[in-house]
C-alpha cells in the first residue's frame, strides 16, 4: 500500500493536439501527486490517464464493446464450440463466475475509477486551481468535470454489466483506512451519486464552442454537452428496470418519472443549446468521419468517443478487425446481423447499408464478393472505410485506431422523445425530435416534415414508445446500445423469444418474413439466392442486380455471382443457417441460447473478485 498515495504515470502521455492522437514514452515512473497536479500541463497528463483506461483490449477496443453487447434483438457473437469458457459462452449467456473474459475488464473499469478518484481528490487542492490565472482556473475546473464524467462512465458500464457493487468514491488509499473489504451498495444509491456528480461534472465544464476561449485545443475531449448527454442515459436506466439483489426480479422504482424529467430536461438543455447538430449524411458520419480518424467534427455529433491510439492492446481497439467485414481474409467477421434484424429497415433506409456490410473484400481492397444473409457483419466499423492512413489489403495489422462511440447527438434526440413521451404523450416536440433522425436516416433534409418517412402523428403513448423501440435500434443499431436499452425497458426476454420465433419461421422450405416483423412482415417472399455484380466496387446495395423482397431469378443474370441469401438444407427440409443462427438439425441452436429471465440480465461477478473480499456475495442464479 506505500506506494497508492502516488500517482502511477507509467510511462503514458496522451496528446490531444490536433490529429497527433498517439502514446508518447517519457522516462517517468512515479512522480508524487504535489508535482502531478502542480500545473495543467501536468495535470493533463493525469487526466489522460483517466482517459487511457477506456481503451484497449480490456476496454472498449474489444471486449466492452463487442463482448459483452451481443446476442440481442440486432446482432450476435461469434460462431464456433460452446463451451469456451471465453467470448462465445459470453454471447451465448451460458458463462460463469470463471469466465476469461470477466476479471480483466472488471479490473480496467475500477482502475479507471481509481485513477479519476485521484483527480477528483487532488484538482482542487492544486495552487493554479484556486489562484492561477482566469484561463487556468477554468482549464482545471473543466479537467474537475472530465474526471467526474470520466468515473460516471465507469460505473455506469460497471453497474450496467454487474448491477450492485461496492461505493469507490475515494482513492484506494482513503478506501483501505475507511474499509478495505466494501460490501455492495445497491443500484440505485449508485445511480444517484453518479447523477449529481454530472450535474457538478456539467456546471465545471465549457461548451463545445467555448473550449478555445478557456486556451484549450479544440479536440475530442469531453465537454458540458457530454456530461450532460451521459446524465440524461444513466438517469433513463436510474428510472428504468433492473435485476434486483433482493427479489431478484426485475424491477425499477416507484419514483421512477423524476429520472425521466432529469433526462427530458438534460437533452432539452443540449437541443437548445445549438452546440451539437446531426451530420446530413448517416453514411458520411461513420465512412468519412469515424473510419476516416477525422479530428475536426463540425456538427459535434460524435459527443463522446474511445480514441484508440498506439496500435497495440493497451490502449487501441481492435474495431474493424473483429468485427465488420474481412478483406483479403483478414479479419475475424465475428459480429453477425441477424436475418431479422435486416428486414426490420424500410428498404429507402439508408441506415441499412452503413449498419449492415453483406459482403467481404476481396485481395485487391476494393472489390467486393456478396455473402449470405447469415453471414452478414455489422458495417459501422469497416476496414474498408479506414484511411487517414489507409490499411493495405495484405497488412496484418489488427489495430486501426478506430474511435468506439460512446454518446450521439441522435442518442440525444431519441432519449428526449422518449423521456417526453414517458411524462407527457406524444408530444410535437417529441415527434420533431424522433423524425429528425428518421428523415436524416433516409437522406431527407433534417428540419423540413416529410409525410412520406416521418413518424405518423396521432399515435398513442404505447404505440410512440413501441416505434421508437425500432427506431433506436434503426439509429444506434450495432453500437452496443440495444442489449442495455432492453433491459432497461424490461423487454430482453421477450425480444429474444420473439426473435427466435422469427428466426424458425424464416428456416421454412420457403421462408416469408413473419407477419409482426418490420415493415414488410407477412407482404414479402424472400429470395433464395442473390446475385452480387462481379468484381463490384461498391458498399451498399448497389452491389445487388436482384431484390431482397421478390423471389430470386431462376437463372444467373450476366454479369453477376450467385451467392445464398435464405437456402433451403435438404437433409433435415429446413433452413440451412451453417450455425450462423439457429439450425432447426441442430440439438444446440446458437443464438442467446442460454439466456435465463432474471438471471442472464446481469453477468457474475468474477470469481476472483469474490475471492478477493470475502464481503461480495454473487448475482442471482450464478
Amino acid at each position: 500500500m506505500k506506494n497508492i498515495k502516488y500517482i502511477v504515470l507509467a510511462t503514458l502521455t496522451l496528446s490531444f493536439a490536433g490529429c497527433k492522437k498517439f502514446l508518447n514514452q517519457e522516462p517517468i515512473t512515479q512522480v508524487s501527486q504535489d508535482f502531478v497536479f502542480s500545473d495543467v500541463e501536468n495535470t493533463r497528463r493525469a487526466i489522460a490517464g483517466v482517459y487511457s483506461r477506456l481503451a484497449g483490449d480490456q476496454g472498449y477496443g474489444i471486449r466492452l464493446s463487442l463482448y459483452y453487447t451481443v446476442d440481442n434483438d440486432e446482432t450476435q457473437g461469434p460462431g464456433g464450440a460452446a463451451n469456451d469458457n471465453d467470448r462465445r459462452d459470453m454471447s451465448r449467456y451460458t458463462l460463469t463466475a470463471n469466465n476469461a473474459q470477466l476479471e480483466r475488464p472488471f479490473n480496467q473499469i475500477f482502475k479507471g475509477i481509481e485513477f479519476a478518484n485521484i483527480c477528483i481528490e487532488e484538482i482542487p487542492k492544486s495552487p493554479v486551481y484556486t489562484d492561477g490565472s482566469e484561463k487556468q482556473k477554468a482549464q482545471m475546473k473543466r479537467m474537475l468535470g472530465e474526471a467526474l464524467t470520466l468515473r460516471a462512465q465507469y460505473y455506469f458500464e460497471a453497474i450496467r454489466n454487474w448491477g450492485d457493487l461496492p461505493a469507490h468514491f475515494s482513492s484506494a488509499a482513503a478506501q483501505a483506512v475507511a474499509n478495505s473489504f466494501p460490501r455492495r451498495v445497491g443500484t440505485d444509491t449508485l445511480y444517484d451519486r453518479i447523477i449529481e456528480d454530472l450535474k457538478t461534472a456539467a456546471s465545471l465544464m465549457p461548451w463545445r464552442n467555448e473550449v478555445a476561449g478557456i486556451g484549450d485545443d479544440i479536440d475530442e475531449r469531453i465537454s458540458k454537452g457530454t456530461a450532460k448527454a451521459l446524465r440524461a442515459r444513466i438517469a433513463l436506466f436510474r428510472g428504468g428496470y433492473s435485476l434486483r439483489q433482493t427479489s431478484k426480479q426485475m424491477e425499477r422504482s416507484a419514483d421512477y418519472l423524476k429520472y425521466y424529467q432529469i433526462a427530458r430536461d438534460e437533452c432539452k438543455e443540449i437541443m437548445d443549446a445549438g452546440q451539437h447538430t446531426l451530420n446530413p449524411s448517416y453514411k458520411s458520419l461513420w465512412k468519412d468521419q469515424v473510419c476516416a480518424h477525422a479530428i475536426a467534427d463540425p456538427n459535434g455529433e460524435l459527443m463522446f468517443q474511445v480514441s484508440g491510439i498506439g496500435l497495440g492492446g493497451s490502449n487501441d481497439t481492435k474495431l474493424g478487425y473483429y468485427n465488420g467485414p474481412s478483406v483479403n481474409g483478414k479479419g475475424n467477421k465475428s459480429i453477425n446481423i441477424l436475418p431479422t434484424y435486416f428486414y426490420l429497415f424500410d428498404s429507402t433506409d439508408l441506415r441499412r447499408d452503413v449498419t449492415i456490410a453483406p459482403y467481404s473484400v476481396l485481395a485487391d481492397g476494393a472489390k467486393k464478393a456478396g455473402t449470405a444473409i447469415t453471414a452478414m457483419v455489422d458495417g459501422k466499423y469497416r476496414r474498408d472505410w479506414v484511411s487517414n492512413p489507409t490499411i493495405a489489403p495484405g497488412s496484418d495489422q489488427q489495430y486501426l485506431g478506430l474511435k468506439w462511440q460512446i454518446i450521439r447527438y441522435s442518442d440525444v434526440l431519441l432519449m428526449f422523445a422518449e423521456a417526453e413521451n414517458e411524462l407527457s404523450g406524444p408530444t410535437a416536440a417529441a415527434y420533431d425530435a424522433v423524425n429528425m433522425v428518421i428523415r436524416r436516416g433516409h437522406g431527407k433534409p433534417i428540419n423540413s416534415a416529410d409525410a412520406a418517412v416521418d413518424l405518423s402523428s396521432g399515435l398513442s403513448k404505447d404505440n410512440f414508445f413501441k416505434a421508437l423501440v425500432d427506431e433506436r435500434s434503426r439509429e444506434l443499431g450495432a453500437e452496443g446500445i440495444r442489449k442495455f436499452d432492453l433491459i432497461r425497458w424490461n423487454l430482453l426476454a421477450a425480444k429474444i423469444a420473439k426473435t427466435k420465433s422469427w428466426l424458425s419461421s424464416l428456416a421454412a422450405t420457403e421462408p416469408i418474413l413473419p407477419s409482426d416483423l418490420g415493415p414488410y412482415g407477412g407482404l414479402v417472399t424472400v429470395p433464395k439466392a442473390m446475385y452480387y455484380i462481379t468484381n463490384t466496387t461498391a458498399d451498399d446495395k448497389a452491389i445487388w442486380v436482384n431484390s431482397f423482397y421478390v423471389a430470386a431469378p431462376s437463372s444467373t443474370p450476366v454479369g453477376t455471382t450467385k451467392t445464398r441469401w435464405f437456402d433451403v438444407n435438404t437433409t433435415s427440409g429446413g433452413f440451412d443457417v451453417v450455425d450462423v443462427v439457429i439450425a432447426p438439425s441442430s440439438p444446440a441452436p446458437r443464438y442467446a441460447a442460454g439466456f435465463i429471465p432474471n438471471k442472464s440480465e446481469l453477468l457474475p461477478i468474477p470469481q476472483t473478485a469474490l475471492n478477493a473480499n470475502f464481503n461480495l456475495t454473487q448475482n442471482p442464479k450464478y
